[in-house]
């Protein structure tokens, strides 16, 4: 191990690399802030790069949680004005079953006009003239003001825009230590998880924006949070089965939202009290409930081929029992720990994707408040910048880049999600002066290579072949790296092995363990 210990100093030192931290390094950056955000892994490990990806417009809480309702019907515009590139506009159905609460349904609209969200009644052929997916049999539907994002473009563009205005970024770096003395965090200790190299960063406000981890990082300044963890878990179809997010006309519940992302659709999702937060596993229970509840809706889905499955762990906090976590508040909590004794920590729980930028800007407004005079937000009113290289994130983005400008001898390295040589190499580029660790996990994050049908069976020979070219790899290193990147596909295979999919990883393991030998390599 690297024993090697350095020192930095900043004013703002913020944990975790999701939305919400990348947001609110974006937001003080703005304000001429000078932060650093600290990530155990790489940007969007947790909950954040593991969502279905929709923009709320409210609807979903208009009878629960009116205050969020409303949040997200006002963020959800602002992201569709100043982060297009990371949004679709695609509208939403909210379609009821026979079934479902009549007395809801008739209520659903005037709970929308409440919130300041406009839900229009139309007729079920008209709406399955918009969607001829939809079941014949709905008895009701609304058209409402939903949209979708791409978390992982959002978020990129969010750090990179921080970073252009002073900003910093340490991934697979974990804090594992706070000096505390006199009421206040002096510094926090780092490791990098790579090197074993040690940082200790002196700065004079931490957030705590961990999203699942918060409790940990708390524990590290002596703060118990009473937190629990929700699991939630999702189906990838392998087609885009509606134009608009579809979603169950009834109270927030499991199985009701089906998502347009790019050319897949997301199936979701659940809400199941989880005991880890690493590596949540979908079982197989899981993926039969969420097939079931969402074909009451597009009845395709029964016989429609399944990609993959994942889950993520949302981070909720509760200070009594609860039976049903859906009874919790998904509203961002910004706790200000002067009360526990601590001058300058801060511990913010990002609620929904939707209202990420409003939770960064309280954060941050309670952060320059002990600053003093610092300037107000911009980010409500500033376009996000799209940065070029992080188009290659965005679903549909090659195939036009490709198509357009195709160089001779450009190979298509992953031609499911027609990502060429060229883009490879651009964000290899961009990796190595981030700087990020390059591997096969890392192009697929900033690519969409691997994501495909094949999910890694043809692409991640390919692009292995390239990165040793690029002197990215040497000797074995790229043999266990696709070790590794296939077995982390394989997680998300397992759960939605049948039809097709067994048949297309029947192929993979022919062509990486028949043939290729792998598993003795």
């Amino acid at each position: 191990m690297n024993s090697s210990k350095t020192k930095l100093q900043t004013e703002v030192v913020i944990i975790g690399g999701g939305i919400t931290g990348t947001g609110l390094a974006r937001d003080l950056a703005l304000r001429g802030i000078q932060c650093v955000v600290v990530e155990k892994g790489r940007l969007n490990a947790g909950a954040s790069g593991s969502n279905q990806g929709l923009l709320h417009s409210g609807a979903r809480y208009v009878s629960n949680d009116p205050e969020t309702a409303r949040e997200c019907r006002s963020e959800t515009d602002l992201l569709l004005r100043l982060a297009p590139e990371s949004c679709e506009n695609s509208g939403g159905l909210w379609v009821a079953v026979p079934g479902d609460d009549e007395g809801y349904i008739a209520d659903f609209p005037g709970l929308c006009k409440q919130s300041g969200i406009e839900a229009t009644p139309i007729d079920c052929a008209e709406a399955r003239a918009l969607e001829p997916g939809l079941a014949e049999d709905i008895i009701a539907a609304y058209k409402v003001d939903d949209a979708s994002v791409d978390p992982f473009r959002l978020t990129f563009d969010n750090m990179s825009d921080a970073r252009a205005h002073g900003a910093s970024l340490l991934t697979h770096s974990q804090v594992i230590g706070m000096h505390r003395d006199s009421g206040r965090i002096r510094s926090v200790r780092v490791r990098h998880l790579k090197t074993g190299a040690e940082i200790e960063i002196e700065a004079e406000q931490i957030v705590n924006a961990s999203g699942p981890w918060i409790g940990e990082v708390a524990q590290l300044a002596g703060i118990t949070l009473p937190v629990i963890w929700s699991k939630g878990s999702i189906l990838i179809t392998q087609q885009r089965i509606s134009d608009r997010v579809i979603s169950r006309l009834r109270p927030a519940g499991s199985g009701d939202i089906i998502v347009p992302g790019g050319t897949v659709s997301l199936l979701g999702t659940t809400s199941i009290r989880a005991t880890r937060i690493e590596h949540p596993h979908v079982g197989s229970d899981e993926v039969d409930f969420l097939v079931e509840e969402t074909s009451k809706l597009i009845p395709e889905i029964r016989t429609s081929r399944l990609i993959r499955a994942f889950a993520g762990v949302r981070p909720l906090i509760s200070y009594a029992s609860v039976n049903d976590d859906r009874a919790i508040s998904r509203a961002s909590s910004i706790i200000d720990h002067t009360q526990d004794g601590i001058a300058n920590l801060t511990t913010v729980l990002g609620g929904k994707l939707t209202t990420y930028r409003l939770t960064a800007e309280k954060t941050a407004d309670l952060v320059c408040s002990r600053f003093g005079n610092k300037p107000p937000c911009s980010t409500g009113h500033i376009p996000l910048p799209a940065a070029s290289i992080n188009g290659w994130v965005s679903a549909g983005h090659a195939p036009t880049v490709w198509l357009h400008r195709k160089a001779r001898f450009d190979a298509l390295l992953c031609e499911c999600e027609m990502v060429p040589e060229s883009g490879i190499t651009a964000v290899v580029e961009h990796l190595r002066e981030i700087p990020e660790r390059v591997d096969l996990d890392a192009i697929r994050l900033h690519t969409r290579m691997g994501k495909g049908t094949c999910q890694g069976a043809f692409c991640a020979v390919r692009t292995t072949g390239l990165l040793y070219d690029l002197g990215v790899f040497q000797e074995e290193q790229g043999i266990e790296d696709i070790k590794c990147f296939l077995q982390t596909r394989w997680k998300g295979l397992r759960p939605v092995l049948w039809g097709q999919q067994m048949v297309q990883e029947q192929l993979q393991e022919a062509i990486h363990c028949g043939l290729f030998n792998l598993e003795n390599s």
